[in-house]
């Protein structure tokens, strides 16, 4: 994770997927098995009665593992709008990934669930009769995250067959100037407000851009050399030359231990990879993120164009807004000669839900904040300004009173962000009376089933009937959604905790209650 390894460990990627499952599985460990405190088997009986849940609740928050740590909880009854349970609600959280919930809210309310967002092809004029494009070809971004090999089976040059298409069917065969990746539509840095400096080295701080391309990011595989003392072998995936290596990595004796570190300095397109691994060993892989995704979109998209036999004279790159601000261009004097939309907002909105995507997130934030741009906006108003803007009049009109929630980014990763479980409560009744309330409710990721919750409360009441949003940053795990009691009452709820150094998994206390709250068998309105 970083070059000093007297301060703290590096762990590689598969040690960090590693303790992740471990984390998980633990997590779920804990809710069938023996939890901290071993608690009688009359306890473990879902309560019967309103009572007996918030005396429940109460005792598990109570308990001495937890003196030092934050709890907030707000449980409400969804058709009532009851209070069931609630325990500083009011207090500030850092919510991390529930964060996401905001702002795909925001998206979904601003935008609507069938809106697509437009990837444009522009140049000075048509082509001529012979098919020849004189001048550059410039593809222009909006935030569209689907170039990617991942939804393309594998292939990123599948991924942008739709552009290539729409470049043919203008009936282009030959550009004899260069392929210019445009991301000026957004304004501001590449990282969001707030971000940790090492967070950006790992997929999930992957720079902003208005043309995003296989998620930011490029996969990285370390295989042995041919013999012990020779250099690891270092290969990338998609192929490119984008990234260069400083190796450092070398191989080492058959049943040694496998040791990989990344770093990777900001805003460099250079990776230094330490370490050792055995000459018996296997591959080891993980994602590295790119600076300057639009030089590299620009990369692959001239690939594409000359795979497919239409010839380029000039080179690939890319532009952004300071330079269009030095060079400003009038696209609405341009010639659009094809156009590529996205998957409508509805499916976008579980992009980001599921898997917890940071950047797709920050993409609609900045989206969002770009369609609120007026010829009056400040200049230097960055996108993400405009779209914390924005998210700000929406909470207003949800009914979340000022100072409850204090945003400076969309995804969570800022440890700045704040909300209240009371606001984040507030959120899920104001979205569930929204016209697009079933696509909000569809990204949620289900318990048991998929997305972050894929491996938690299998074998509880929960499984299967828990729609929630997870999150979690160092000291910080969060859990908000809806749940459905075993007497058929819908609950909204949201559940943080802040400052907990535990030895175990704090979600495994958030997956006791949501079990609890599944199992219940009495009525929110005793």
């Amino acid at each position: 994770m970083g070059m000093n390894q007297l301060k703290c460990p590096v762990f590689t990627g598969f040690e960090r997927r590693l303790a992740a499952l471990i984390c998980v599985f633990g997590a779920a460990a804990l809710v069938f098995s023996a939890p901290a405190q071993p608690q009688k088997t009359a306890e473990l009986k879902p309560p019967a009665t309103l009572a007996e849940l918030r005396q429940r609740l109460t005792d598990h928050l109570a308990q001495p593992r937890f003196a030092a740590a934050l709890w907030g909880v707000k449980i409400v009854a969804l058709e009532s709008g009851a209070t069931v349970f609630e325990h500083n609600a009011g207090k500030l959280f850092t919510p991390a990934s529930n964060s996401k919930l905001y702002t795909v809210a925001l998206a979904l309310d601003r935008l609507g669930g069938d809106y697509r967002i437009r990837t444009s092809l522009y140049a000075a004029a048509r082509p001529d009769s012979s098919g020849t494009l004189a001048g550059d070809l410039v593809v222009y971004g909006r935030g569209d995250p689907g170039f990617n090999e991942r939804l393309n089976g594998g292939d990123i040059y599948r991924a942008l067959d739709p552009l290539v298409n729409a470049l043919t069917n203008a009936g282009v065969k030959r550009i004899t100037g260069d392929v210019v990746a445009d991301e000026s539509y957004f304004r501001g840095p590449p990282f969001g407000a707030g971000w940790m400096w090492d967070d950006m080295e790992y997929y999930y701080g992957a720079e902003i851009s208005a043309l995003t391309i296989n998620d930011n990011t490029l996969r990285l595989r370390v295989q042995p050399g041919p013999a012990v003392g020779a250099p690891c072998r270092l290969s990338l995936q998609p192929a490119t030359a984008w990234l260069t290596f400083s190796n450092r990595a070398v191989t080492v004796a058959k049943g040694a231990a496998r040791s990989i570190h990344l770093y990777h300095p900001l805003c460099e397109n250079l990776i230094f990879v330490s370490g050792q691994m055995p000459v018996d060993g296997t591959n080891y892989t993980d994602e590295v993120t790119v600076h300057n995704p639009a030089g590299l979109f620009a990369g692959f998209f001239r690939e594409a164009l000359i795979r497919r036999g239409i010839a380029v004279a000039g080179r690939a790159r890319s532009v952004n807004w300071l330079d269009r601000e030095a060079r400003p261009v009038d696209y609405g004097r341009q010639v659009e000669l094809g156009a590529v939309a996205s998957r409508p907002m509805r499916e976008l909105a579980r992009e980001v839900q599921k898997p917890s995507q940071n950047l797709y997130t920050d993409l609609l934030l900045a989206h969002v904040g770009e369609q609120s741009r007026t010829a009056n906006t400040a200049a230097r108003a960055t996108s993400e300004d405009l779209g914390i803007r924005e998210l700000n009049r929406f909470l207003g009109q949800a009914g979340i009173p000022a100072g409850q929630t204090l945003f400076e980014e969309g995804s969570g990763l800022s440890r700045d962000n704040l909300t209240t479980p009371g606001a984040t409560v507030t959120l899920l009744q104001f979205m569930h009376r929204h016209p697009e309330s079933q696509a909000y409710l569809d990204a949620l990721p289900i318990a048991g089933v998929d997305g972050t919750l894929r491996n938690r409360m299998k074998g509880t009441p929960a499984a299967g009937n828990v729609r929630a949003k997870t999150g979690s940053l160092r000291w910080t795990s969060s859990i908000s959604g809806h749940v459905t009691t075993a007497a058929g009452e819908r609950l909204l709820f949201s559940i943080m905790v802040n400052r907990y150094a535990g030895a175990t998994s704090v979600r495994a206390d958030q997956d006791v209650i949501l079990a609890m709250l599944a199992g219940f068998t009495g009525r929110a309105t005793e």
